[in-house]
């Protein structure tokens, strides 16, 4: 049975992508959205199919509005807060499909300690070392003698509030630690307005390498991995800057990337897999909607870094661009349990490169990145042959105006890397504002910077392989004076 009616939870860059790609169904869903500002694209989305934009939060509450109001058969979450706050709960309660999970089964998101925790448990390929701690004194004294380590709040946080600090050199040794005591307690300040996970710090051995994220659709007992995708999270040229949403993201060619092998791919996507199963054995629930590895290819190999409960954005624009197959299909197969039974593909050797565009001030100066205007000519975008889809941003008296975030993602598709960036970056210069500076990262999609991502997968693996080949890398003994004796055992 296909669903007709569609409600869209989101209202972000993810969720505009998600409504446009359902919208090319033949089966002519109508679309509604939940949504806490009205995103242009989205709304044009459901004026055009017959559905109806509803304001207001993203949490059960405002689910229930919405059901009341468009009646919908199907719902589909996009952002990771509404499964946090148990959207996908009440659908169920109400009895409505939803592509989604709910809050018990996000936690592998929301919870980095969980995910960790988990991984060791079921003893899943691709774990690190951590330690997770509640009271800050206790944090302070376990990094004081912790040496390279990651600081990062125990809660998600878009990827923001991470930092690596590499203990390696003795004369720097006293700031190193000055600025890991400055991380951790800013962290937990941060976490002070949550109270919905136990842990508000997690401490984890230093990785370094290059980054990529494998993401998979599961019906709970099948999947369907989609291609791996480079996000690039720090905001400015050449991994320069805080951490973000994301400012952009490469595949290809086909179902590949320049750097990783396909045995690299393959255990990646079984680390994945196997976290899922051991998910849904720790819950006793079925896993319905998208799981997302954020990996690294370190000295290890394929490394999880984090897991996401829902598509990663910008990395969504990335992977319906390569799938050509329809995409409310595979989430009615998914939602009735029946993904195995459909077919679906990619295409074999096309290159998509997503850049998101950002006011100045993103992402730590958001007041000063609200309320600028911007000017988009999409129709020049679109003959270019580039899509733009609508972030954090509204439009008023003809003009789209910023709500702090990135406000507009740019999807251009070729055959190749060097045709594919031209043609992304003279869509965005068609992308202005007349009072304030905007942000793109022009590298992202570069050969100069697939160069150094190549040369540094060669270099990680030239390690992990000889590392694997010798037996080396399978236990880690982690002592702080005065503490406990740890011994990771990562066979």
């Amino acid at each position: 049975m296909i669903r007709s009616k569609v409600l869209i939870v989101g209202d972000g860059a993810r969720e505009h992508a998600l409504a446009a790609r359902l919208s090319l169904s033949v089966h002519e869903p109508r679309i509604s959205a939940l949504v806490v500002h009205e995103n242009p694209g989205i709304r044009r989305i459901v004026e055009r199919s017959g559905g109806e934009l509803v304001k207001s939060g993203l949490d059960p509450r405002g689910l229930v509005e919405a059901v009341n109001r468009v009646n919908p058969d199907l719902v589909v979450i996009g952002p990771e807060e509404p499964q946090f706050a148990g959207v996908a709960d009440k659908a169920a309660e109400l009895g409505i499909p939803t592509f989604g999970v709910p809050r018990s089964l996000a936690m592998i998101e929301q919870s980095k300690a969980f995910a960790r925790a988990l991984m060791w448990k079921y003893r899943i390929p691709g774990r690190i070392a951590f330690r997770a701690f509640r009271d800050i004194n206790e944090a302070l004294h376990y990094i004081s003698s912790a040496g390279s380590v990651a600081i990062k709040p125990a809660r998600q946080s878009g990827g923001k509030g991470v930092r690596v600090f590499w203990d390696r050199l003795a004369y720097l040794r006293d700031g190193v630690n000055e600025a890991k005591v400055s991380q951790v307690l800013a962290v937990s300040r941060d976490m002070a307005a949550y109270d919905d996970i136990d842990a508000r710090i997690v401490v984890e051995e230093a990785v370094t390498g290059v980054e990529y994220t494998v993401q998979v659709i599961s019906d709970g007992k099948s999947i369907i991995a989609l291609p791996p995708i480079q996000d690039n999270p720090h905001v400015f040229d050449y991994d320069v800057g805080p951490e973000c949403g994301g400012m952009g993201a490469i595949v290809g060619p086909g179902s590949s990337l320049p750097f990783l092998t396909q045995e690299e791919y393959e255990e990646s996507v079984e680390i994945t897999r196997k976290s899922l199963d051991a998910l849904q054995r720790e819950t006793g629930l079925r896993y319905v909607g998208v799981l997302g590895g954020q990996f690294m290819l370190t000295t290890y190999g394929p490394t999880l870094i984090e897991y996401y409960s829902r598509f990663g954005d910008p990395e969504v624009l990335n992977a319906l661009a390569m799938l050509n197959d329809d995409l409310l299909e595979i989430m009615e197969a998914t939602v009735d349990g029946r993904l195995s039974s459909i077919k679906y593909s990619f295409k074999r050797s096309a290159v998509a490169i997503s850049k998101a565009v950002a006011p100045m001030g993103y992402p730590h100066n958001r007041d000063l990145a609200r309320g600028r205007s911007i000017t988009i000519d999409i129709d020049r975008i679109r003959k270019l042959g580039c899509e733009v889809y609508f972030g954090s941003v509204i439009e008023e008296d003809g003009l789209y105006k910023t709500l702090g975030s990135r406000a507009v993602e740019v999807l251009a598709v070729g055959n190749t890397y060097r045709e594919t960036y031209e043609k992304i970056e003279n869509c965005i210069a068609h992308i202005k504002s007349p009072d304030w500076q905007l942000i793109h990262r022009r590298d992202i999609g570069s050969r100069e910077l697939i160069e150094r991502r190549v040369k540094e997968a060669e270099r990680v693996r030239a390690v992990y392989k000889w590392r694997r080949s010798h037996g080396l890398g399978r236990v880690r003994i982690d002592w702080v004076p005065g503490g406990e004796i740890t011994v990771y055992d990562y066979t």
